[in-house]
């Protein structure tokens, strides 16, 4: 039987969703510390990570009020299924979304990530869950 090899990221503060003090958005903004550098991943990943794939609209809603949060949110790592920055209009500029991925080498296009597929971070897989 072969081992699974265990991935080097590793979720640092997530308690189960059981805990009362742990809130939904505090669990997605712990996934969401995680995305390495020029890596990107969706609000649904994050959802199907946390077990609950249907709530990508929460955490779209947890990212959009990420920019608030301490320590740091990388929001802009956060795209939709597609590769498209459906969330830039939360950065106050209408160009900081992409002027942020740029600066960590993801290249974007009319405002959809190029080499979407390739950059893709699945949280619940390289997390070990």
């Amino acid at each position: 039987m072969a081992t699974k090899k265990r991935s080097p990221y590793k979720l640092k503060q997530v308690k189960p969703s059981g805990k009362k003090e742990e809130s939904f958005f505090e669990l997605v903004y712990e996934v969401a510390r995680q995305i390495p550098k020029g890596r990107i991943t969706s609000y649904g990943a994050i959802a199907n990570c946390l077990g609950t794939k249907l709530s990508a609209r929460m955490v779209g809603w947890a990212m959009n009020g990420a920019g608030k949060v301490k320590p740091k949110v990388p929001a802009h790592r956060v795209v939709n299924r597609n590769g498209m920055l459906s969330g830039k209009h939360h950065f106050g500029e209408p160009d900081a979304m992409e002027n942020l991925l740029k600066k960590e080498g993801i290249k974007v296009k009319d405002d959809t990530v190029v080499d979407f597929d390739k950059l893709f971070w699945d949280p619940a897989k390289e997390l070990g869950f």
